[in-house]
């Protein structure tokens, strides 16, 4: 059995094994407090961040690098385009778009308005990262005009990697989707699978449901 350190981010894995029947359990992590004694997950992590997985002999940090791996190990089905496929190209730039993207210059903006001391929160580097969250969010937004799902006319393991970022940036920087985008969470969000790992991960099931009680 995998076994997945860390929502957050770990969100997208669990996602992803759902959908692929793979079985798991998730072992919680507190970043915030007293992750420095957490012995077991920096015996996995020594770098300490979120997620990780442990497959038999395997060990592999990053969400999106997890993803391509378990793709690969344990087939993709319909989760990826072949090679060959037209839409191929399309779903490896929108995988990576989710996290490089959308996700990452989120990071940067939380970190500094949530987190840096009050001094330090009015930044050059808010600005950019707003910039190009913004610009990436154009890329998504112009696919889905004409797309039901980010690769095309099917769900794809890239619809998990932006659907989260999507999410991350409702409930972190303040960004209101516009009705396409909307539509387009709403479609992926009601996979059943999604609904298992929202099951599967309580911290993440909270913070979507603030996400509802703000509409």
């Amino acid at each position: 059995m995998i076994t997945l350190y860390g929502e957050g981010r770990g969100f997208r894995v669990a996602w992803l094994m759902e959908e692929m029947g793979l079985s798991y359990r998730l072992r919680q992590v507190d970043l915030l407090h007293g992750v420095e004694k957490d012995t077991e997950f920096l015996a996995v992590n020594p770098a300490g961040f979120i997620p990780a997985i442990v497959d038999g002999d395997t060990v592999m940090v990053e969400s999106i690098a997890i993803m391509e791996y378990l793709l690969a190990r344990y087939g993709p089905g319909s989760l990826v385009p072949t090679p060959g496929d037209p839409d191929f190209a399309t779903y490896q730039q929108f995988l990576h778009i989710g996290e490089a993207g959308l996700a990452g210059p989120v990071n940067a903006i939380v970190a500094t308005k949530i987190l840096a001391p009050e001094e330090e929160r009015q930044n050059w580097t808010v600005g950019w990262a707003r910039d190009v969250f913004n610009s990436r969010l154009g890329l998504v937004s112009r696919q889905l005009a004409h797309k039901p799902y980010i690769a095309g006319e099917t769900f794809t393991a890239a619809d998990i990697s932006v659907t989260y970022a999507l999410e991350l940036a409702q409930r972190t920087i303040g960004f209101a989707p516009g009705a396409t985008e909307k539509d387009y969470i709403a479609r992926t969000t009601a996979r059943d699978a999604y609904r298992r790992a929202m099951d599967n991960c309580p911290a993440t099931k909270a913070w979507v449901a603030g996400l509802a009680g703000a509409k």
